[in-house]
C-alpha cells in the first residue's frame, strides 16, 4: 500500500458487484474511505459483508442514478458519511443485450437509460461540487478532483447482440473526453476504460444470447469466446480496477481524457 489513497474519499456507482466492487475493495485496501452506490438495497448488504469480511469498512447508498434527485441525495448521503468526494468511478450500468430484430425504440432509449444518463447524472453533481470549490486556475501537478469513467469496448468495436449498449458506450466516451477538456483547467483529470468480456455476472447474457443464437451451449460459447481473445481467457473484475487506481493515482497526473482499452487484445483499437 503506498498510502497516496490514505483517507481519500473514493465514491464507486456500481459498486456493488463486479467491476465496481472489485475498485471498491482495491481502494480500501489502499487506505481509501469508499462509498459505494447501487440501485439494490440487497447487493449493497451483500457487499458490506463481503468487504467486511476482509476487514475493509465502506459507506452505502441505494438509489436509482437515472432519476437527478436521488442522484443528489445519493452523494449527499455518502458526503455525510465520509466527507467531500475525492475520485469518481463511475461503474454503474448494465446495458441488456438484444438482437437487432427485436430492437425498438423504447429498447434503445432504455438502453441509454440503463447506462449513458446514470453516469453523466453523478459526474454532472460532482463536477458541480468541485469546480465551485475551485474556480479556473493556472495548470499545475495537483488535482483536485479525479474521475474514471469505467465504459466498454462495445462503443469502438460494434456487435449485432450489443448495438444500442454500445452506441451508449461510445456516447459517453465521446462525453468523456470532451468534457476531460473542458475541466482540465480547473484541476480535474476526467478518464475512462474500456473493459472487454470480464468474468462478471454480465458476461452470463452475453453468453446465453450467443448459445441461442449459433446453437451452441453456453460452455461452448464460453470456450470459443475465450479462444478469441489473444491473450486466450477473459479478463477479471481486479484487472479493471488496478487501471482504475492507476488512473486516479498521481502516476497518471498527466493523462487526461484517454480511453484505455482493457480486452487482452481481443478488439482492434479504433
Amino acid at each position: 500500500m503506498s498510502q497516496e489513497f490514505e483517507n481519500k474519499v473514493v465514491l464507486v456507482t456500481g459498486g456493488s458487484q463486479g467491476i465496481g466492487l472489485a475498485t471498491a475493495r482495491l481502494f480500501a485496501q489502499e487506505g481509501a474511505r469508499v462509498g459505494i452506490i447501487s440501485r439494490s438495497r440487497e447487493n449493497l448488504d451483500k457487499a458490506v459483508r463481503s468487504l467486511a469480511d476482509d476487514g475493509l469498512p465502506v459507506a452505502t447508498a441505494a438509489a436509482d442514478l437515472l432519476d437527478v434527485v436521488e442522484s443528489q441525495r445519493a452523494l449527499e448521503s455518502i458526503e455525510s458519511q465520509l466527507g467531500p468526494i475525492d475520485i469518481l468511478i463511475n461503474s454503474a450500468g448494465a446495458a441488456k443485450r438484444h438482437t437487432p430484430e427485436t430492437l425498438t425504440p423504447e429498447l434503445w432509449r432504455e438502453t441509454f437509460d440503463a447506462k449513458f444518463y446514470p453516469n453523466l447524472h453523478t459526474l454532472h453533481a460532482v463536477l458541480q461540487r468541485w469546480t465551485s470549490q475551485a474556480p479556473e486556475r493556472a495548470r499545475n501537478e495537483e488535482s483536485i478532483g479525479v474521475v474514471v469513467n469505467i465504459i466498454g469496448t462495445g462503443g469502438k468495436q460494434p456487435t449485432s447482440s450489443h448495438l444500442a449498449g454500445g452506441s451508449a458506450n461510445a456516447a459517453l466516451m465521446l462525453a468523456t473526453v470532451g468534457l476531460a477538456a473542458h475541466y482540465a483547467p480547473y484541476g480535474i483529470r476526467i478518464n475512462g476504460i474500456n473493459p472487454g468480456f470480464t468474468l462478471t455476472g454480465r458476461i452470463e447474457q452475453a453468453l446465453a444470447l450467443e448459445s441461442q443464437r449459433r446453437g451452441i451451449t453456453r460452455e461452448q460459447a464460453f470456450a470459443e469466446g475465450a479462444s478469441q481473445i489473444p491473450l486466450g481467457r477473459y479478463g477479471r473484475p481486479e484487472e479493471i480496477a488496478q487501471v482504475a487506481l492507476f488512473l486516479a493515482s498521481q502516476r497518471s497526473s498527466y493523462v487526461v481524457g484517454a480511453i484505455i482499452p482493457v480486452h487482452g487484445g481481443a478488439a482492434p483499437v479504433i
